[in-house]
């Protein structure tokens, strides 16, 4: 009887479960495809250079940080009829009735509400999908994030074209907000896992790109409306479907260009340092479910729903404050605001829009410096000091406002401004020395709600208290000193709520067995667990030349966009 002998024979059991597992990989892939959106292909080969990862975030958070600059399309859309003139509606026509009118303007305050609908559905699809990007993995969220912010921009789009407002609040207000909620936290939770020696410096850059988001996409909306202008059209739907075009590529860029890495990978030479008693900064894991039942969860929630609140009302409020607060001032005329002719108030609209463009620069320098130096401070220190130098600059507001002194009172703003944008950037390094990194994603996804809330009442309050003064004959000038002082309390009570946090007890982290089990669902280096070690090495090497040109593909926008925002803000100083 004649027996067929093997050409190869397995010498060792290593070598068997490394080629069973291979056959398992592949019998996947042909079977089922290769699942490119899957984590299994987000994980990182040890020879992947983690810098790849920052530009990749930015690109994402640059695209969806556009929701800050969508002010620049209200005033073209109130005269989208005609593109001259605003065609009002009746005047007993209600909201309900201007979501489909066709035959008049839209008010800018009805347009207004697109901007509340980013961050109240921003926080809610964060709060709700958080667990799940933890599972999915970064690529797959950040893909859904493309297709909501960009489909949504496109389906405002077809509102406008259609001249449909409640299509614009789905697309980019619903839809958009959605959006932003995934794509906000995709990127950081990625960056931290990377970096964990520097989480402050690593959060600071992705989270100043949703505050650059602006600074590039605002002036690039108002060249491509004035490209697509016509004598009938105010070029706002065209300017959004090319935004929706060229944010789907950056994102879509960055999505397949962003990994994780292994649970075991750690940076070469860094050792995690051992926690001291009472220390804030932990080496283990709690669970998104346990870690919104502690104290230290809701503390932080209030640290940063005060911080916002106070600093997103006066981002909205930025423009007419300086010149109602100085007047004729602001080019050398003594005489106040309702004194000046239309000329002179042209002339110092400039001005405000260069102060625009200078706090919302600090803003965006605020979330890289603030949280890069709260890696050395800590995060709790570093907001003792924001709420602390907060209640001073908001202070002094008043007294350089009626001294006349534009210089102090630009600075302090400015200052006012990175703090707000430090808060930020800094808060996903405290969520995750507090709660550890395997579930940081999900927890900061609960977070955010806090910015919905404060994303509603922080301009609430500024605009309430300045209507509420007017009305009572206040002068324009003095209206804002009330606004300081109740902002000032704002950061008083968000003083001593971070004064309050403490270590996170240790019956809330999770066992070895419940960590490993999280893991296994998460399928952490599933990917790599049936390779050998020489494939593993070879895994995701990256050369230098591909490093180079992600950051440049990011570095030339953000490049320009601050040129812009200096040349607008030079006026100032004048």
């Amino acid at each position: 009887m004649l027996r067929c002998r093997p050409s190869y024979r397995i010498r060792n059991p290593e070598e068997k479960l490394h080629l069973l597992g291979a056959a398992g990989v592949l019998t996947g892939y042909v079977a089922g495809g290769v699942d490119l959106l899957s984590k299994e292909r987000t994980i990182a080969g040890p020879a992947f250079n983690r810098w790849l990862v920052p530009p990749a975030a930015l690109a994402i958070h640059l695209s969806i940080g556009m929701a800050y600059g969508f002010s620049v399309f209200w005033l073209p859309l109130s005269k989208a009829l005609n593109g001259r003139d605003s065609i009002a509606c009746p005047p007993d026509t209600r909201l309900l009735g201007s979501l489909f009118a066709t035959d008049c303007d839209w008010k800018i305050s009805e347009l207004g509400m697109v901007y509340a609908l980013f961050f109240v559905f921003l926080g809610a699809a964060s709060a709700i999908w958080g667990g799940w990007l933890e599972r999915a993995g970064p690529r797959k969220a950040a893909l859904a994030s493309a297709l909501c912010w960009c489909g949504g921009l496109l389906l405002s789009a077809l509102g406008i074209y259609w001249h449909q407002l409640w299509l614009v609040l789905l697309g980019a207000g619903a839809i958009g907000g959605i959006g932003l909620g995934i794509g906000y936290i995709a990127p950081v939770s990625t960056l931290i896992k990377w970096f964990p020696e520097r989480r402050g410096m690593a959060t600071g850059m992705a989270v100043a790109g949703f505050g650059g988001g602006a600074m590039i996409g605002a002036p690039l909306a108002d060249i491509l409306m004035r490209h697509y202008a016509t004598e009938t059209s105010v070029g706002v739907w065209q300017t959004l479907a090319t935004l929706a075009v060229v944010y789907f590529v950056f994102m879509s860029a960055g999505a397949f260009t962003i990994k994780v890495p292994a649970s075991s990978w750690k940076p070469r030479g860094w050792t995690p340092p051992a926690p001291a008693a009472n220390s804030m900064l932990t080496t283990r894991h709690v669970h998104v479910k346990k870690a919104v039942r502690t104290p230290q969860f809701w503390l932080i929630w209030l640290v940063l729903c005060l911080n916002v609140t106070a600093g997103i009302g006066i981002i909205g409020m930025a423009s007419p404050m300086l010149q109602e607060v100085f007047g004729g001032k602001l080019i050398g005329v003594d005489a106040k605001f309702n004194e000046l002719a239309p000329a002179q108030l042209a002339a110092i609209a400039a001005i405000a829009a260069g102060f625009t463009g200078l706090i919302s620069l600090f803003n965006i320098a605020g979330r890289f410096a603030w949280a890069s130096s709260s890696d050395f401070l800590g995060r709790k220190p570093t907001f003792c000091l924001f709420f602390g130098l907060g209640i001073v600059l908001y202070a002094s507001a008043p007294w350089s406002g009626a001294q006349g002194a534009v210089a102090l009172f630009v600075i302090a703003f400015c200052l006012i401004l990175s703090l707000y944008g430090g808060g930020f950037a800094t808060m996903p390094a405290y969520l995750a020395d507090m709660f550890g990194t395997q579930m940081v994603g999900a927890i900061m996804g609960r977070l955010l709600t806090a910015w919905s809330v404060a994303g509603i009442f922080g301009p609430l309050i500024v605009t309430y208290l300045r209507d509420y003064q007017l009305v009572r004959n206040v002068p324009p000038a003095q209206v804002y000193d009330l606004i300081a002082y109740v902002l000032c309390g704002l950061l008083a009570l968000g003083f001593l709520c971070n004064l309050l946090v403490r270590p996170v007890a240790s019956t809330h982290f999770m066992t070895e067995a419940e960590l490993e089990h999280e893991r296994k669902v998460a399928n952490e280096a599933a990917r790599i667990i049936a390779l050998s070690e020489t494939q593993a090495l070879r895994l995701d090497r990256t050369p230098l030349g591909k490093v180079v040109g992600a950051w440049i593909a990011v570095g030339v926008p953000i490049l320009w966009g601050v040129c812009v925002t200096l040349q607008k803000a030079w006026v100032l100083f004048r």
